[in-house]
């Protein structure tokens, strides 16, 4: 299983993505352009030492993440606001490809509607959207729940 985050415009979300895919043992795609620079400082207070420890592939643009050899061996699920099934609805595979949308605006409509697998976080009325990490948090532990691929549990020292 893998998360890819589309053109991210904040530094600091990509440094807790990096650091949330280590802490569960996923790969992560970064699709340029970003709204940022990517030796940015902030990524790396927000990834702190995690960075290291995460799989990563950055991708110069949409057409290079498609064209990409690990993109062709799995599923692309989109996590957006517009979803059409709660993640919790959703049976995930062990090779999909979780895709978070830009802070910003999410993916654009033509990519949003040639993307047939589309799950969202549900949420209270009156609110608009999760924090990019947490939606990304919520159904990568919900996907990796589903099979059985979960990092186990090992209490604290």
């Amino acid at each position: 299983m893998r998360l890819a985050l589309y053109q991210p415009d904040i530094p600091q979300n990509a440094g807790g993505a990096l650091r949330l895919a280590a802490c569960l043992g996923l790969a992560v795609d970064i699709i340029e352009p970003c709204g940022f620079l990517w030796d940015d400082k902030k990524i790396r207070r927000a990834g702190m030492d995690y960075i290291e420890l995460a799989t990563l592939t950055r991708h110069s643009s949409w057409d290079a993440f498609c064209q990409a050899e690990t993109t062709g061996q799995g599923r692309l699920v989109l996590v957006s606001t517009k979803g059409a099934v709660s993640h919790t609805a959703f049976a995930f595979r062990p090779d999909d490809i979780l895709l978070m949308g830009r802070e910003s605006c999410g993916v654009p409509d033509s990519l949003h509607d040639s993307i047939p697998d589309r799950v969202a976080v549900p949420q209270c009325p009156g609110t608009r959207s999760l924090n990019v990490v947490t939606a990304a948090a919520i159904v990568c532990a919900e996907a990796l729940r589903q099979t059985a691929l979960l990092p186990a549990f090992t209490s604290a020292p």
